[in-house]
C-alpha cells in the first residue's frame, strides 16, 4: 500500500507554486487524508496482460468544484512505453460528463489498469501522469504536472512538449509519479521445452504373443473326424506356429485344454473333458510334426467361464437372467437346473452356445526376444532398410549427439514417410535449439500424416503459448488431451491464462514443475512442499521454483538451497533473480549476492 499523502503534498506544494491554478491553491487542504493503494502491490503478468487496480480516496472538503484532474497511468520500460486508460475527475460545478467528486462528501474510486506485455515490462514502472485544467488564470487547458515536485512546465519545458519527440517523452517521464516496478513473470516459468511430447518409439526387446485355435467336438464325444482336424483355423495355427520353426529368437510353450460343455453329469463331463485333452494333444502333434516338439495337455472339465463370455456376447433374450443365475449358484447342477428353467431361450442357448464350448484349445504362447542395442546399432549402420520403423527410432535414444539422432529420424521419414513420430521429434529437438519455425514446420508435416495426433496438438499448443496466442493454444491443447501427458499440457494452458486453481487441480498428484508451479501460483504453499518433496528428477527450474516458494513463506534456507543448485545447473538463472521481484528484499543480502555473483 502507498499512502498518497506524499503524491498529494507535492501537489499541494505545485498549487500553492502554481499562481495561474487557483482552483487548484484550496485542494491543498487535509492533503494527508488522501490515500491511494495499488493492488497487486506488485504487478503481476496473467494471461498475455499486466493488469492491476489503482484505488484512490478523496477526503471531504478536498476537490474544487470547478476544478478538473485528468489522470493517466503509464507502463515505462526501456526503449518504450505504454498508456493506459485515462480517467478524468472534475469538481461538482464543471459542466461535462466526467466522473464527479463531491466537494463536501469527497469519493473513492478505482482506476482498473491493463496492458499488453512485453518482455520489456520485466524491468518497469507504472506511472501516474496528471494534468490540472481551471476555467480561469493560465490552466484553462490541461497542464502537465510534474508529481516529483511540483512544478508545471516552464516556457522552455512547453516548448519542448510542443515539439513532441524523444525529449517530450523523456519529459512527461520526469514529471511521472512512479507507483510500483516491474512485473512478477513467474506465470512464464513453465519449462515448456521439457513439457515436449517427444514420440516414444513403441519397441520392445521381449514381445509376447498368444494363439489360440480349436479342435471342435459332437455332443459327449472326444472323437475327432478328419473333418474337424483340417479347419481354417487350425491351418492358420499351423502356418504362423511353423513360419517361425527357424527363429532363434522365440521362447515357446504350447499346451492343449480340453473341455465340456456345462450341460449333463459333471462326473461325465470332467472325464469327457480328460479325453479331449488328450485327442486334442494328439492331434495338435500331428498338426506341428514339423516344429518336433513335445505338447503339455491338462482338462478343465465344465466350461462355465466360457459360457459366461458367449452368453454376455450374445444377443439372446433375458441373457442378464442367466448371468444373474450364475452369479448366484456355485454348483454346476444348480445353474443348469435354473437355466433350463428358463425354457424361453434354452433352446437358444442348446443351439448357439453350448457347441461353442464342445472343444480342446490349443494354446501357443511365444516371446520373441528382439534386437540388443549393440544389434541395433551395428544394423542401421550397416542397413538400416533392414530394421523396422520400432527399431529405428529406437536407435535414436541410444546416442547423446544431436546429429546422429537427426539422420535417424530422417532416415525414418525416408523409409517410413507415412509415419509422423519421426517429424514430430524433429520438432521437438527444433524448438529445443530455439529454431521454433524449424519446428512449427515439422510439427505441421507431422499433423498432415497422422490428423490431430494428440502429441503433436499439445506441441502445436506449446508453440502457440510461447507466441502468447492463449486461444490457439487452447483449441490445440483440447485436441490433445488424449496424449500421454494431456493433463499436463492442460495444466500449463490453465497456467498461461491465469486459471491457477484449475490448473493446481487438474496436476494434482503430479510431480512435475508444471504443478509445483501450479501450486505457488495458487498460493497452496504445502501443496508445493509436498511436491518438492517428492519430485524424482528436478532440474534447474525446479530449484528456481522452490526459491520462490521460499521467498513467498520466508523461507531464507529454501531460497538459498533452491537458487544455489538452480545456478549451478543454468548459470543464466542468475541473472533472471537478480531481476526477479521475488526476490527484492533479498538483492542487498550478501549470501544471495555472493550465490548469484
Amino acid at each position: 500500500m502507498k499512502n498518497l499523502f506524499k503524491v498529494s503534498a507535492l501537489l499541494a506544494v505545485a498549487v500553492l507554486t502554481l499562481s495561474g491554478c487557483n482552483c487548484f491553491k484550496k485542494m491543498a487542504k487535509n492533503q494527508d487524508e488522501v490515500n491511494l493503494t495499488v493492488t497487486p502491490e506488485v504487478l503481476v503478468l496473467n494471461n498475455g496482460r499486466v493488469e492491476a487496480d489503482i484505488n484512490v480516496t478523496f477526503p471531504e472538503k478536498y476537490f474544487n468544484a470547478k476544478a478538473v484532474l485528468k489522470v493517466t497511468p503509464v507502463m515505462v520500460f526501456e526503449g518504450g512505453e505504454v498508456a493506459g486508460t485515462t480517467q478524468y475527475f472534475q469538481g461538482s460545478k464543471v459542466d461535462d460528463n466526467y466522473t464527479v467528486i463531491d466537494k463536501k462528501m469527497g469519493g473513492n474510486y478505482t482506476m482498473h489498469v491493463s496492458f499488453p506485455y512485453d518482455e520489456r515490462m520485466a524491468c518497469s514502472e507504472l506511472q501516474l501522469r496528471a494534468e490540472i485544467k481551471c476555467p480561469k488564470g493560465k490552466c484553462k487547458e490541461f497542464t502537465l504536472v510534474n508529481l516529483n515536485n511540483g512544478a508545471i512546465p516552464t516556457k522552455e519545458e512547453a516548448a519542448i512538449l510542443a515539439n513532441g519527440g524523444a525529449e517530450a517523452d523523456a519529459l512527461k517521464r520526469a514529471f511521472g509519479l512512479t507507483i510500483a516496478e516491474g512485473v512478477n513473470t513467474l506465470q512464464n516459468d513453465i519449462d515448456y521445452a521439457a513439457a515436449m511430447q517427444a514420440m516414444e518409439s513403441g519397441y520392445k526387446n521381449v514381445t509376447t504373443e498368444v494363439t489360440k485355435a480349436n479342435y471342435m467336438y459332437a455332443i459327449n464325444s472326444s472323437y475327432l473326424s478328419n473333418k474337424a482336424k483340417k479347419s481354417d483355423e487350425l491351418t492358420a495355427f499351423q502356418q504362423k506356429a511353423e513360419a517361425q520353426k527357424s527363429n532363434d529368437r522365440i521362447k515357446q510353450n504350447i499346451y492343449v485344454n480340453g473341455y465340456a460343455s456345462p450341460d449333463g453329469p459333471e462326473k461325465f463331463n470332467d472325464k469327457l473333458s480328460a479325453a479331449r485333452s488328450e485327442s486334442g494333444k494328439k492331434a495338435a502333434e500331428e498338426l506341428l510334426a514339423e516344429m518336433g516338439l513335445a505338447l503339455d495337455a491338462a482338462s478343465y472339465g465344465e466350461d462355465w467361464e466360457g459360457f459366461k463370455e458367449l452368453v454376455a456376447a450374445s444377443d439372446i433374450e433375458d441373457k442378464e437372467v442367466i448371468l444373474s443365475v450364475l452369479g448366484s449358484y456355485k454348483s454346476s447342477a444348480d445353474r443348469e437346473l435354473q437355466i433350463k428353467n428358463i425354457s424361453t431361450v434354452y433352446s437358444e442357448l442348446a443351439d448357439e452356445v453350448l457347441p461353442k464350448l464342445r472343444r480342446a484349445r490349443v494354446t501357443w504362447n511365444y516371446q520373441i526376444i528382439g534386437r540388443s542395442d549393440d544389434e541395433i546399432l551395428a544394423q542401421y549402420a550397416a542397413d538400416p532398410g533392414k530394421l523396422s520403423l520400432e527399431e529405428i527410432l529406437y536407435s535414436s535414444i541410444l546416442t547423446e549427439d544431436e546429429a546422429e539422432q537427426t539422420d535417424i529420424f530422417n532416415t525414418a521419414i525416408k523409409l517410413y514417410p507415412n509415419d509422423y513420430r519421426a517429424y514430430n521429434n524433429l520438432g521437438v529437438m527444433a524448438y529445443n535449439k530455439g529454431d521454433y519455425s524449424t519446428a512449427a514446420s515439422y510439427f505441421a508435416k507431422a499433423e498432415s500424416v497422422a490428423k490431430a495426433a494428440p502429441e503433436v496438438m499439445v506441441n502445436m499448443g506449446y508453440l502457440e503459448l510461447l507466441e502468447g496466442n492463449v486461444a490457439e493454444a487452447e483449441g490445440c491443447m483440447t485436441k490433445g488431451a488424449d496424449a500421454k501427458a494431456g493433463d499436463e499440457a492442460l495444466g500449463n494452458l490453465y497456467i498461461a491464462q491465469g486459471e491457477y486453481g484449475r490448473a493446481a487441480a487438474l496436476l494434482k498428484g503430479s510431480k512435475t514443475n508444471s504443478a509445483l508451479l501450479a501450486q505457488v501460483l495458487n498460493k497452496n504453499y504445502v501443496a508445493a512442499r509436498e511436491t518438492l518433496e517428492e519430485m524424482e528428477n528436478p532440474n534447474a527450474m525446479t530449484y528456481y521454483i522452490k526459491a520462490v516458494l521460499g521467498a513467498r513463506i520466508s523461507n531464507v534456507s529454501f531460497v538459498y538451497d533452491g537458487l544455489k543448485k538452480a545456478v549451478e545447473l543454468d548459470p543464466s538463472l542468475a541473472k533472471k533473480a537478480m531481476e526477479d521481484l521475488e526476490f527484492a528484499k533479498y538483492v542487498k543480502d550478501a549470501t544471495f549476492c555472493e550465490i548469484l555473483k
